[in-house]
């Protein structure tokens, strides 16, 4: 029976779990992730946790900051006066915002503070920082 490599196309049904126990994501309910390894799509330690497992194999892997979206980097934090923010919005911890730097590129950000005058806004993946715990089932390999 074959085993996944590297370059290989596979279905995986996966649920992932902070530490706590908590879900914050299963593909259980839909359609598996289907992905191709070396692609650099997901987080490395998923990668690195899928390779060499055979079709229905099952396994629960940790993936440790480094290799899930890294440490939470400080400079990614942002202190915005309420007056730059649109006039209709109501800012609320754990809103989302999108922002184009001056190359047209999107970034992604949470307001984590809300002050009287401005918010603090984060610029890190939600799961930064966070040591992940993944349930994994090798669907297929294509």
């Amino acid at each position: 029976m074959s085993q996944v490599k590297e370059n290989d196309t596979v279905k995986v049904h996966y649920t992932g779990k902070l530490k706590s126990g908590q879900i914050f994501d299963s593909s259980l309910e839909r359609e598996p992730l289907e992905f191709t390894l070396g692609q650099g799509m997901l987080i490395p330690g998923f990668e690195k946790a899928v390779i060499d497992m055979k079709v229905n194999d099952k396994k629960t892997v940790d993936i440790p900051v480094a290799e899930a979206y890294g440490d939470v980097i400080k400079e990614l934090f942002h202190k915005v006066e309420k007056t730059q923010l649109p006039p209709e919005m109501e800012p609320a911890v754990g809103l989302g915002l999108a922002s184009r730097d001056e190359k047209g590129n999107e970034h992604q950000f949470r307001i984590v503070e809300v002050n009287e005058d401005h918010v603090i806004l984060d610029g890190n993946h939600p799961l930064a920082g966070q040591e992940l715990v993944f349930e994994l089932e090798l669907v297929e390999i294509k």
